[in-house]
């Protein structure tokens, strides 16, 4: 292939979501990504990059479209207010993506929870925690209704007989109302720090560096900005139009930090008026052709 077609080639695929990728084997086999990242065919290459993004984009639509049903099962569920858990089982689900919709009921009405679908003749699933719970813990508290389970603090797979789900769901309950604590079941975020933008220099990106890798046990640092205000290109992005791209100043330094904030557009009237809020956010470094960048996952107030 040609050096200008390998520039091509890298470039245009570089501005895929790398998530496209890491998420394929939740509708289609994972392999179908090693093949796009060796094939030294361009149009062969180009094909495989379309059918990726098309499964990416159905796995969007399963996503929300079962987060959606999935709501609407808590919203109805009875005693839901005395309830310290959350177990859901839809045959219909797709089994790839029931992580993600654990996750988002976690995210939503802070209890640990448990997504079940059917394959097969079991019902198998996925469970994800709120802060400083060990919901693997629980799942081994019910081993005796499970087939297989493994995990960790915070994730965990498992499979049971379909009939055990009613008992599951009760034991699962049981010993979470037992070992969760108030404070796990509401909405607080765990400040490291409380900095300045113009603290964020590429040392400080390099030290950040040192404590990796991240993950259950060694999360990111949340940081805290105080009184920042939007730069004036801050917009609404997403294919629903449900996150912000931040664009932000603070009255300390002329730093303009990017971020995103995903699933807050419904705030973006008020960070266009210019007024100051804080934020609470983890860093992540980005690196272009163009420079470096820091991109902020932000949680603010008013």
């Amino acid at each position: 292939m040609r050096t200008v077609g390998k520039r091509d080639y890298r470039q245009r695929y570089r501005i895929q979501d790398r998530s496209a990728y890491q998420r394929l084997g939740r509708i289609q086999n994972g392999k179908e990504a090693v093949d796009l990242l060796t094939e030294k065919d361009f149009s062969v290459a180009l094909e495989k990059a379309g059918q990726i993004n098309q499964y990416n984009e159905t796995r969007k639509d399963l996503d929300k479209t079962m987060t959606e049903e999935a709501n609407q099962i808590v919203a109805g569920l009875e005693g839901l207010a005395d309830r310290r858990s959350i177990v859901l089982y839809n045959e219909d689900w797709h089994k790839g993506v029931i992580g993600i919709v654990a996750s988002r009921l976690t995210e939503v009405y802070y209890r640990p929870a448990v997504v079940l679908t059917r394959t097969d003749d079991m019902a198998t699933g996925s469970a994800r925690s709120v802060s400083g719970f060990d919901v693997y813990k629980a799942i081994e508290y019910c081993r005796d209704l499970l087939e297989n389970f493994g995990g960790h603090t915070y994730a965990a797979g498992l499979s049971m007989k379909v009939e055990n789900v009613p008992a599951f769901t009760e034991r699962f309950e049981e010993f979470v109302s037992r070992h969760i604590l108030p404070e796990q079941t509401s909405a607080v975020i765990d400040i490291n720090a409380e900095i300045d933008f113009r603290d964020i220099t590429p040392k400080f990106c390099n030290d950040l560096k040192k404590f990796n890798p991240f993950g259950p046990d060694n999360t990111k640092p949340v940081f805290c900005t105080h009184n920042v205000y939007d730069y004036g290109t801050s917009k609404v992005v997403g294919r629903d139009q449900e996150h912000i791209k931040l664009e932000l100043v603070d009255n300390k330094s002329n730093n303009v930090m990017n971020g995103i904030a995903f699933g807050q557009s419904s705030h973006v009237r008020y960070i266009k008026t210019k007024r100051s809020f804080d934020i609470c956010y983890t860093i992540e470094e980005k690196h272009s052709q163009t420079g470096r960048s820091t991109i902020a996952d932000c949680r603010y107030k008013t």
